[in-house]
């Protein structure tokens, strides 16, 4: 499981660098495993990268 506040600082695109602060790792390698995005933020993402596709 994931510390709190890390999946919610990669949710709001938040650099590595501030995750990596939170959690005190030294490599961002590391902190990657934590960002769990939401159904949500994927399907924003999704939106954003291919805004024309009708798949839904």
């Amino acid at each position: 499981m994931a510390p709190p506040g890390l999946t919610h600082l990669g949710e709001q695109r938040a650099s590595e660098l501030m995750p990596m602060a939170k959690s005190r790792h030294k490599k961002a390698e590391n902190v990657r495993c934590y960002f769990k995005p939401s159904p949500e933020a994927i399907a924003g993402l999704t939106s954003l990268l291919a805004p024309g596709d009708s798949r839904g």
